[in-house]
């Protein structure tokens, strides 16, 4: 099995990161702070104004080490990635199934199914840990609705009709996901999703979370010959990674979610580490942002028995563990695609 490696995550403006032989080094005002071996790294993100040098960016391609630029609130610039891996013709048959409505809408069903699965599961967890709290008839409405849409969705044969189970699921989830909010709530609560540029705090350290989980994503669909940008469930768009998005759309109530309401309500987070800017947008400071990578790196080594393939696996490993699954469908290994569906 892959082993589960480290992610060097650079935040502070005006760092320069170079190469020294087998090494990564990380240079501020031309003083070297940190230097980290190559073969330890699955990848390397940048936030804001970074530089890297041609020499270490051959390396990383080398060493099938993804490079991503961020802007400082996570959205995603640039990638940098070596020439592509894996068997051409496991790409042409990625390319034909994405083109056949019938293939595409058989993974999207999957994958959608995981994804209410998994949403249902922390609105039922959080009833289980609180079943007196304050909103639980709302969060019980939010499980039965999802429940139908788990119905509907099972015997779903048009692409277009699981499309719109997707967005009804989202709708549904989100409702109810302020009162999953339990601590400082005057300045943690969730009207709704607002993504580019977030427009509170909550979505400011949701939509940090979901960068990062793009990130590893992708750079695991990468590593089995898979190609990031043609997927199933989202339509095709040019510069975006929609086979990430679709894969993602699986563990963002595990590894995203379930992370921002643990670090709000232990108030690992505070309100003092977000502020807006001019433009409306709200944004972590360094601080914050270090403590919600740190965080997001220890979730990530948490040990789970991957459902599918009964064995016990770091939660970081999950989406190498799908982007595998995929491939093996896609080959004609599998009759179906197997979502991760989390217990």
């Amino acid at each position: 099995m892959k082993r589960l490696l480290n992610t060097l995550y650079v935040m502070t403006e005006g760092t320069y990161l170079a190469r020294e032989r087998e090494t990564v080094v990380v240079r501020q005002e031309k003083k070297t702070v940190l230097q980290v071996p190559i073969h330890g790294l699955d990848g390397i993100v940048c936030f804001g104004r970074v530089g890297c040098s041609p020499q270490l960016m051959g390396l990383c391609a080398e060493r099938d080490v993804a490079v991503s630029f961020l802007s400082r609130t996570g959205r995603f610039w640039a990638r940098v990635q070596g020439p592509v891996s894996g068997n051409v013709l496991l790409r042409r048959e990625q390319y034909r199934r994405a083109g056949q409505p019938e293939e595409t809408a058989g993974i999207a069903r999957a994958i959608v199914t995981a994804k209410v699965a998994n949403c249902r599961t922390v609105l039922m967890r959080a009833l289980r840990d609180r079943p007196d709290g304050s909103g639980v008839d709302d969060l019980r409405g939010g499980v039965s609705r999802l429940a139908r849409v788990l119905r509907s969705v099972a015997g779903e044969q048009a692409l277009d009709s699981v499309r719109g189970y997707e967005g009804e699921a989202a709708r549904a989830y989100f409702q109810v996901f302020d009162h999953l909010i339990v601590a400082q709530k005057a300045d943690f609560t969730l009207a709704g999703r607002s993504r580019r540029p977030p427009l509170d705090n909550m979505n400011a350290l949701l939509s940090f979370l979901y960068s990062l989980l793009a990130h590893d994503v992708a750079s695991a669909l990468e590593g089995v010959g898979l190609d990031p940008a043609v997927g199933f469930l989202h339509r095709d768009r040019p510069g975006r990674p929609g086979l990430a998005l679709d894969i993602m759309e699986e563990l963002r109530p595990v590894l995203a979610d379930r992370l921002a309401l643990s670090l709000v309500n232990r108030q690992q987070v505070t309100p003092d580490g977000f502020h807006s800017s001019e433009s409306g947008a709200v944004m972590m400071t360094d601080d914050t942002r270090r403590c919600v990578l740190k965080a997001y790196q220890e979730r990530k080594a948490d040990e789970i028995l991957h459902p599918y393939l009964n064995e016990k696996a770091p939660l970081g490993l999950v989406p190498h563990l799908q982007a595998m699954l995929m491939a093996r469908h896609l080959r004609g290994d599998t009759d179906g695609y197997p979502p991760f569906i989390w217990k």
